[in-house]
């Protein structure tokens, strides 16, 4: 798993830096497909100037894995609390694309696909 970041007007202390890195590596838990070299996690934190004080940290985050491209945009004002609103959401996705490619539901859908040949 290959971790990029991109910060415009930001500037993340040594423990935020830390703090960033374990909540993205969280993401791989969930899927045996992210530890691997061919994917890789995109991380875009920028300050933009708003009238709304709450959302003037925009983040970004895209995960590049085999054959699907996942990504998730939050807006607070804080740039970790975004990034958790981010991880939050692509946890479903994450979920969602492990069931389509891994295990069961694979040879389940395979299996539904073969009887729908069969019966034509």
């Amino acid at each position: 798993m290959h971790v990029e970041h991109f910060e415009k007007g930001v500037r993340y202390s040594d423990s935020e830096l830390v703090l960033l890195a374990k909540k993205i590596g969280r993401l791989a838990t969930y899927c045996r497909f992210l530890k691997d070299e061919s994917s890789s996690i995109r991380v875009e934190a920028f300050r933009r100037d708003t009238k709304k004080a709450f959302d003037q940290m925009k983040v970004i985050v895209t995960v590049f894995l085999p054959k699907k491209v996942l990504r998730s945009e939050s807006r607070k004002n804080d740039a970790l609390d975004a990034v958790d609103s981010c991880i939050e959401k692509l946890e479903e996705q994450i979920k969602r694309y492990k069931e389509m490619h891994t295990g069961r539901t694979k040879a389940r859908a395979r299996g539904r696909m073969r009887e729908g040949k069969q019966e034509e």
